[in-house]
């Protein structure tokens, strides 16, 4: 990376908490491999900080729209399996986190932008937010027993099922995100989880989700996942999605 390159993902650590920027505003923060990497990175630099908060958010006019569909042309089915393997490899590292950790929502949230915040201990979204999650409409399973264990089964199918969009009062209503506020509100409302989550040490925190959730299905996502990424035709079934959208 040059100097003058603006990198895709902004971490600062500030007392004991780390903020994260997906940054791609052009592209609505889509999320690329620099994305996922980048993500990662700051988790693991997160935990290297002893943070006690990780807040997630997105720069410009979304917190992101989704898995980056750009450039299929140029990506094979095993490209396209590895790029959704690192997704859920986020995905597990943000689950399983041992660190309290914050989405704040504005704009598009959908695809596996969407898994991220459901990975995410609080959620908090703008009155304007909205989400969605398509994955399976060219069969991909990514974060759905999670989305099920998170706002229940019946919930999960109804969004599932259809790959609707959905606001960001429905998604309150059945517990996707925990709290909808304005953007101005955010700075009090990280403060206030920033304190709250000093209370315990990461190894309390840590000691506390292994005792009070069950994470031992983690291996069997991940097997889902790979199953379905790994069925022939996966560039064309995203570009016929791509494709239908685009009509729509």
């Amino acid at each position: 990376m040059s100097a003058n390159t603006v990198p895709c993902v902004i971490i600062e650590h500030k007392d004991q908490v780390s903020w994260i920027q997906l940054n791609r505003p052009a592209t609505l923060n889509a999320v690329n491999s620099d994305i996922v990497e980048g993500l990662i990175t700051g988790l693991d630099e997160a935990l290297a900080q002893q943070s006690q908060l990780v807040i997630l958010y997105g720069a410009g006019k979304a917190f992101s729209a989704g898995f980056d569909l750009g450039a299929l042309d140029e990506q094979s089915d095993a490209d396209l399996l590895h790029r959704f393997v690192r997704v859920e490899t986020l995905l597990q590292k943000l689950y399983t986190l041992p660190v309290t950790s914050l989405a704040l929502v504005h704009g598009r949230c959908f695809g596996a932008a969407a898994d991220m915040v459901a990975a995410c201990r609080h959620r908090i979204a703008t009155n304007d937010a909205s989400f969605r999650m398509p994955g399976l409409q060219f069969g991909i399973v990514l974060g759905t027993r999670r989305l099920g264990r998170l706002i229940g089964d019946d919930a999960a199918l109804s969004l599932l099922e259809t790959s609707r969009i959905f606001t960001a009062q429905e998604a309150f209503d059945c517990g996707f995100i925990t709290q909808i506020a304005a953007k101005d509100d955010w700075p009090a409302i990280a403060a206030s989880k920033a304190a709250d989550a000093a209370a315990l040490s990461i190894q309390a925190k840590a000691t506390l989700l292994e005792k009070t959730r069950d994470d031992s299905a983690l291996d069997s996502d991940m097997a889902a996942l790979v199953r379905s990424a790994s069925a022939p035709g996966l560039a064309d079934r995203i570009r016929h999605f791509v494709n239908t959208q685009v009509k729509k």
